[in-house]
């Protein structure tokens, strides 16, 4: 199996023209010319399963255009996606903050999904795409070191009441790395397929390891990957994975 975890920024690109004509804007025009780029990376990398972090579902800066639908009937999948804040967040009344969320895409025949939610942070939710040999938490979390540990006990209450092996993969904001979920890591049994701790970010030269792809016993990573790919101000992680012991 092939994992694909990135964080497309909206697919807004990652370069100068984010901040022309004037410093952000990029945010709120958008570039029409990212997300095909985007799509075509992806359909290069042939994966089984695509996490995506920061999709836009269909504002004016897309042009109206739900990304994780786009993409996900580019390449022939399945997909589930959900706005990143809670029900109560002033952010649904914000125009293209209210659409702006994350996404799972699988082939056509893979179902299973539900949508949690952390009780701190403005970016509170957590997608689990369950499979019939493990389940997979897709999550982005807040940018203050308070609020992520609060989420991550929420995580960790989640991941002790799954049966099957567990992937965690998301954009985790630590930005002193592994070292920030360490203890984390060792509570839940988890490990990181990044073993090298590869940096992520920023992807025109990387210095901090934000993404994660985390498993635990029964599953075997083969091979993990960290490809020098701009379309994004993160880079994307690639994680080829067998389960040790399938049903």
């Amino acid at each position: 199996m092939r994992l694909l975890l990135y964080n497309i920024r909206y697919a807004v690109g990652g370069g100068a023209s984010m901040h022309m004509p004037l410093p952000g804007a990029g945010y709120v025009l958008g570039n029409q010319n990212v997300l095909p780029e985007i799509t075509r990376f992806i359909r290069s990398v042939d994966p089984d399963i695509v996490g995506l972090i920061e999709v836009d579902t269909g504002s004016i800066r897309s042009r109206m255009v739900n990304q994780a639908e786009s993409i996900a009937a580019n390449l022939g999948m399945n997909t589930s996606y959900e706005t990143k804040y809670g029900e109560k967040s002033i952010n649904h009344m914000l125009p293209i903050v209210r659409k702006q969320g994350n996404a799972f895409m699988a082939a056509p025949r893979v179902h299973g999904e539900k949508f949690h939610y952390f009780d701190t942070g403005i970016k509170r939710l957590i997608i689990e795409f369950e499979m019939r040999d493990y389940s997979v938490f897709l999550v982005h979390l807040s940018l203050k070191y308070r609020h992520r540990h609060l989420q991550l006990r929420r995580l960790y209450d989640l991941i002790e009441a799954t049966e099957k092996p567990v992937i965690v993969a998301g954009d985790f904001n630590t930005f002193w790395g592994e070292n920030e979920i360490y203890l984390f890591m060792k509570a839940a049994g988890l490990k990181s397929a990044n073993e090298q701790g590869l940096p992520t970010y920023p992807s025109r030269a990387p210095r901090k390891e934000l993404d994660f792809i985390l498993y635990q016993d029964g599953i075997t990573v083969t091979d993990f990957q960290v490809p020098a790919v701009r379309h994004s101000d993160h880079l994307p992680l690639i994680c080829d994975f067998t389960i040790k012991y399938p049903r």
